[in-house]
């Protein structure tokens, strides 16, 4: 089940909209506590109570809870579990009212409810999202309906934002639907080969972060459909080091299956390696090129010789013209000619 909350400080903007859906004939009272009339009249209702706290801002609280398509409830069972979720929120005695929509495929309520309580005193929204994710997961194993989410420590609870696409296109998540079938992989798989084995008979690709350095795995991600979750933001139990705890693995031993998984091989060449049986002739400059344009085997005045493997042989012609040392000594000498000539013309000699 799916709650989705918002916390406002309009209460006819919320009646209006669920007037209409009752007018529509796409919805209609399954409970409340005051009486059902317009919502002009129910607005002034609520705001009487409000005026108890008249420096309060946001007094409404509307929630919508969904549930799966494959769950039902009849109008009474949905009634008492929306009874149910505003006492456990804390609003048992406040002023509230129910509606149930009968315009999408999975049903699903909508609840009104006044934070200013009849005594005077206010209901907290504090960490209300976190609440009311508590709240029905309780409410899901008394009406033996679908438990979606369980406790953070095991499993991360579904965004705001996936709640929000969730209701939008009635898709479950895909959150929900890599914990569920990695969870059953976790469980049945015993070394590395048959973990990655069982994802992938499940569409679910795994990508390794493997150091090149050292080979180690130090991370784990699963593509499904085109969407990638790392394994720590399904939750703990999904992190690679959680999943080693459970499964036979062996650095060495499952490297290449790891690579194979991640859809490329490591070379084998070792820096200065490989590179045998090239052949790299280099040519004088050529005249017309710019200076800086061509490459490093083309730098130097004359005929450079020729470079095999990782080695050069021939002897550089003119090297000494171009000695770095040689040419810093040279430029540096030019300076200081160049000084004296100034000075002296300064002194008219």
């Amino acid at each position: 089940m799916i709650g989705k909350i918002t916390i406002g400080k309009d209460f006819y903007g919320v009646l209006a909209y669920n007037e209409k859906k009752v007018s529509e004939e796409v919805g209609y009272v399954i409970d409340s506590n005051i009486e059902q009339s317009t919502a002009v009249n129910m607005t002034q209702e609520f705001n009487l109570i409000r005026q108890l706290r008249p420096g309060l801002g946001n007094t409404v609280f509307h929630v919508s809870l969904n549930l799966p398509y494959t769950d039902q409830l009849n109008d009474k069972e949905f009634a008492s579990l929306g009874c149910d979720y505003l006492m456990k929120m804390g609003f048992d005695n406040n002023q509230f009212i129910i509606y149930r929509h009968t315009d999408t495929k999975h049903e699903h309520i909508h609840i009104v409810a006044n934070r200013v309580r009849y005594s005077g005193r206010i209901t907290s929204d504090s960490n209300i999202k976190r609440r009311s994710r508590e709240v029905l997961n309780d409410l899901e194993r008394k009406y033996g309906l679908t438990q979606i989410s369980t406790k953070a420590s095991a499993k991360k609870p579904l965004t705001q934002k996936e709640i929000e696409k969730t209701l939008r296109t009635g898709n479950l998540p895909i959150k929900l639907i890599l914990q569920k079938r990695i969870a059953t992989v976790i469980s049945a798989a015993t070394d590395t080969t048959e973990f990655i084995t069982l994802l992938k008979a499940q569409n679910i690709l795994p990508k390794f972060n493997v150091s090149q350095n050292t080979g180690r795995v130090s991370g784990i991600s699963f593509k499904y459909e085109g969407v990638i979750y790392k394994g720590s933001s399904l939750g703990k139990k999904y992190s690679w080091n959680s999943i080693v705890k459970q499964i036979d693995y062996g650095q060495d031993r499952d490297h290449t299956v790891i690579l194979s998984a991640n859809g490329k091989e490591r070379g084998t060449d070792r820096a200065g390696e490989g590179n045998h049986g090239t052949a790299i002739t280099s040519v004088p400059r050529s005249e017309g090129v710019a200076k800086g344009t061509e490459n490093s085997a083309q730098q130097s005045k004359g005929h450079v010789g020729k470079i095999e493997g990782n080695g050069m042989t021939g002897r550089l012609a003119n090297e000494t013209d171009w000695t770095p040392f040689k040419l810093e000594l040279k430029d540096d000498i030019n300076k200081k000619k160049s000084k004296r000539t100034k000075k002296k013309k300064g002194l008219g000699l």
